[in-house]
């Protein structure tokens, strides 16, 4: 099935007086925005001037809005090989965390079939594999399921943010949920199509991407960075992550021991090492 890409709302970030001549997407996670990166791009900049990052909020996150359906990995990889288009830029690699990662190794496969391999792709705490019901990481479920029981309009972002906290969720969850409530004409809502974003995330957990990581064809260097506490990557992705590292001089893989799944957030030295090493 086709679907008309949706166009993406996207910030550019370079080194001060600077005019990169290779650039690298950034994909953020599920109910995330680009602008969850921005601190962390300014920062790569700093260190690889000649690199330009793309912030890019995927489909039905952040200011891209109604994308037309289906709503799925190929999708999202589609939008973005429109904004790369449309941008006219010498886009040479992509990096992508959680659900952004996987969509990061679809784009990956897509350049790859189109005979237009990146230079650099990094994934970052996501795990490449299907998984079956039993085996997901249920925390994001769990986040989805408050915010589609959540009684729209919302009184203000205060309530918002009580109200999640009271459905369990901690306050920096609640902190970086409530980015997404806006003012509207009947008090406070979510910007988020959650329906759209169920999709989303079940056809994350649907499809098996290691092909588009083990591929020859893919991107000429292939970097994994994992949470050495995260748990959303299981044991036996990890094993299989490092014996294709092992056999595969384009993939290599590094842990940041006191990370968890925020990897960004949680060790930033550590991941801006991981990062720039390879630029």
């Amino acid at each position: 099935m086709s679907t008309t890409p949706a166009p993406l709302h996207h910030a550019l970030v370079t080194a001060p007086s600077t005019e990169p001549d290779q650039w690298m997407l950034v994909l953020h996670g599920i109910l995330g925005s680009g602008a969850n990166w921005r601190t962390f791009a300014r920062r790569v900049v700093e260190e690889r001037p000649h690199w330009g990052l793309i912030l890019v909020d995927l489909r039905a996150h952040g200011l891209s809005q109604d994308p037309a359906p289906p709503h799925t990995l190929d999708a999202a990889a589609a939008d973005l090989d429109h904004l790369v288009h449309s941008l006219g830029r010498d886009v040479r690699g992509v990096m992508g965390h959680s659900f952004g990662g996987k969509v990061a190794l679809a784009y990956v496969a897509r350049r790859a079939r189109a005979g237009s391999t990146l230079e650099r792709a990094f994934v970052l705490d996501s795990d490449p594999g299907a998984r079956a019901v039993g085996q997901r990481d249920a925390s994001s479920r769990e986040v989805l399921d408050v915010l589609m029981a959540l009684p729209q309009p919302i009184a203000s972002r205060e309530a918002f943010l009580e109200q999640v906290q009271a459905k369990g969720l901690s306050r920096g969850v609640a902190d970086w949920l409530a980015m997404n409530v806006r003012r509207a004409e009947d008090g406070f809502r979510l910007r988020l199509d959650l329906q759209v974003i169920e999709a989303l995330l079940e056809d994350y957990f649907t499809r098996d991407l290691w092909p588009a990581l083990e591929d020859p064809a893919g991107a000429r260097a292939v970097r994994v960075v994992l949470g050495g506490r995260s748990t959303s990557v299981p044991v036996e992705t990890r094993a299989r992550l490092e014996a294709l590292a092992a056999q595969s001089p384009r993939v290599s893989v590094r842990v940041l021991p006191e990370a968890g799944h925020w990897v960004h957030v949680d060790d930033p030295e550590g991941l801006l090492t991981a990062v720039s090493e390879l630029l």
